[in-house]
């Protein structure tokens, strides 16, 4: 059932509580403060350092943002539709002293190009956050994701922390939940090596591996781990993990070495039409 007319009534009712709006697709999102102590929360969970470059989704006043430039170094974009919340983020960041890094844009958050970004952060409605999610997954592996509140579906946080906020304005619980996202390698699928096939079943960061060699009747190894970023960590006795290098999918063995039958070193890479060469 199509949850989008209830969650804009929804939002309707905190415009009016609140008096200002951001427009967002077809989608109502309300212009809610984020405390600030729980914007820190967000960027300490992120990690945020002077190396990244954030992208603030709906940034309303622009707090996200500039905190983390002044605070982490960080530069910044952050995104809105209402004009006058914009010139409030610029005229913030000068009176802070990071306008250098940062910049404020009038504009669709669905319009918004995240190329280059290495943390998103966002304070939006649910169904935003799944209209966003394909987008998001497709970003580089081991962006970070961080949202205020709303999850992203069945898409579980790889991190959640709670933080009391004893003023906020919105619900009855006055505390605030923050997740955390790194974006998983896309893996899934059959990998190939000389004389071996690695198959690969994926579900966001969780994976199968499946090693098997032409003529065997069952696999030779079945491994379960996580994806972090570009790593896949197995779990259990076999001491094995796998990082993509570009088109290869490389085997790294534990500091024991090579863990029978995974071989010392192999590198696999992507099938051609769901096939390995003969």
């Amino acid at each position: 059932m199509d949850r989008r007319p209830s969650l804009c009534r929804a939002a309707l009712a905190l415009v009016v509580l609140l008096g200002t709006t951001a427009v967002s697709g077809q989608d109502e999102v309300p212009f809610i403060t984020t405390p600030d102590q729980v914007t820190l929360a967000m960027l300490e969970l992120a990690g945020v350092t002077a190396a990244d470059r954030l992208v603030d989704l709906g940034s309303g006043d622009g707090r996200i943002v500039i905190t983390a430039a002044r605070r982490f170094g960080a530069r910044g974009l952050g995104v809105e539709i209402v004009p006058a919340l914009v010139q409030e983020s610029r005229a913030s960041a000068r009176a802070a002293g990071v306008q250098a890094r940062v910049e404020f844009r009038e504009q669709d958050l669905f319009a918004t190009d995240l190329a280059g970004a290495t943390v998103v952060t966002m304070y939006l409605l649910p169904a935003v956050n799944l209209q966003l999610r394909p987008r998001l997954l497709a970003l580089p592996p081991g962006t970070r994701i961080v949202s205020h509140d709303w999850d992203l579906g069945d898409w579980k946080p790889d991190r959640s922390v709670t933080i009391e906020v004893p003023e906020k304005a919105v619900g009855r619980e006055k505390r605030s939940n923050v997740h955390l996202w790194r974006v998983p390698a896309l893996v899934h699928g059959l990998w190939c090596a000389p004389a071996a096939g690695l198959e690969v079943t994926q579900r966001f960061q969780h994976f199968s591996a499946s090693l098997s060699v032409p003529g065997s009747a069952a696999p030779l190894a079945v491994v379960d781990g996580r994806i972090d970023g570009r790593r896949l960590e197995a779990a259990g006795t076999q001491a094995v993990s796998f990082e993509l290098d570009g088109d290869r999918l490389r085997l790294v063995p534990g500091a024991g070495g090579a863990v029978s039958p995974w071989p010392a070193a192999a590198a696999f890479t992507r099938a051609v039409d769901g096939r390995c060469p003969a």
